[in-house]
């Protein structure tokens, strides 16, 4: 048995669709980075999105198209990939880390609030596991003190906040395309903004800074010339890889829909065994469900049990502040109290759209054993 705690799911039509690129004219930027742009657009409701190398930097590209710098302070959440504060660092800016809540793991707003400054230039709301943070109370957070909110959607395409898809509901959300995702390009991510401004800043910091656009340009020499406007990265994304997110977009309700299915398989037969806690079901939110945490007593013993039993389950995530970088580097003080209490116990079982019935009954068996 070898049941991993997450993969990509790709079939004979998302192979199809590389190769076609392969025996195309375009490998790297060409028409399919522009249409896989679209078609999240038209999923979500964005008005923009900009594909780009990786979730990353999609991040690094959010941070600097709303300008944060040198003395800026940047709220997230402890309980996230380490991305989601380094990329306040990328731009010289420091990371303030609120802490979260006890039921939805989800950045706590009154505890934002606790630990804006005159420094604070922005809030990165991270939708841990795909369930959407309590964007509401954020915004009008934001909205009183004039600060710029990024969602880190990483985990959350294809989820529901009030109604309306993750991805349009603020100044900037950024989606992570990693093989274990929703759906996969291999590497590779995006950011989606409503505003053209923010859009044509992400659109130059992906590529160099550099642009062909007469109207930003301060002179045109003919057709060959172009300019650097700003400091910018190769943060190019390929149309093989788009080609993928194309086709793999096809099916991302049914994905959802899958993981839905065997979280709510998971809730069922763990519903009345003690020592475990299942996540929780935030009213108003539908959770795309990335990850399925539960909180056990001895996490290290199940850890090595389950993988002694070929199941390759994980742990999401370590404090940031607990990484021995941000340790080094002024954050050695900083405790988040309920984040390190759900860290101490948390664990992440098996989940993805490919995971048999019988192979998660194996998973269930083996947790309920060795609980």
């Amino acid at each position: 048995m070898n049941i991993q705690y997450g993969k990509q799911s790709i079939d004979e039509d998302d192979i199809q669709a590389v190769v076609d690129v392969l025996r195309g004219d375009y490998l790297t930027t060409g028409p399919n980075v522009t249409e896989f742009e679209q078609v999240v657009c038209k999923y979500t409701g964005a008005k923009f999105a900009v594909a780009i190398s990786n979730g990353t930097a999609a991040l690094h590209a959010a941070c600097f198209a709303a300008g944060i710098g040198a003395g800026d302070e940047v709220i997230t959440t402890p309980i996230t990939f380490a991305a989601s504060s380094n990329c306040v660092l990328y731009c010289g800016a420091t990371p303030v880390f609120a802490d979260i809540k006890p039921d939805s793991y989800n950045i706590d707003p009154e505890d934002i609030k606790r630990k804006i400054t005159d420094k604070t230039k922005a809030i990165i709301a991270v939708h841990f596991t795909g369930q959407p943070c309590e964007m509401e109370e954020i915004h009008a957070i934001a909205k009183e003190h004039g600060l710029i909110v990024i969602e880190d959607a990483a985990h959350a395409l294809g989820a529901d906040y009030k109604g309306n898809k993750i991805g349009a509901l603020s100044d900037m959300t950024t989606f992570s395309f990693h093989p274990v995702k929703h759906i996969t390009t291999g590497e590779g991510g995006m950011i989606m903004t409503n505003d053209e401004k923010l859009y044509k800043k992400l659109v130059l910091f992906r590529s160099h800074g550099i642009t062909r656009d007469e109207e930003l340009m301060t002179c045109n020499e003919g057709g060959w010339y172009y300019q650097q406007l700003a400091l910018g990265y190769n943060y190019r994304i390929t149309d093989i890889q788009c080609a993928l997110g194309i086709s793999q977009m096809k099916k991302l309700d049914r994905f959802v829909s899958r993981r839905r299915e065997l979280v709510a398989r998971y809730n069922s037969a763990f519903a009345e065994v003690e020592n475990i806690i299942c996540p929780a079901q935030i009213e108003g939110c539908n959770n795309s469900w990335h990850l399925y945490v539960v909180q056990v007593p001895d996490r290290k013993n199940l850890y090595d049990k389950l993988k002694e039993a070929g199941i390759y389950a994980n742990v999401h995530y370590i404090p940031v502040y607990k990484h021995p970088y941000y340790q080094n580097n002024g954050y050695s003080e900083v405790c988040c109290s309920n984040a390190e209490e759900l860290y101490a116990h948390m664990i992440s079982l098996p989940l993805y759209p490919d995971l048999t019935d019988e192979e998660q009954e194996y998973v269930i068996e083996q947790v309920k054993k060795n609980i």
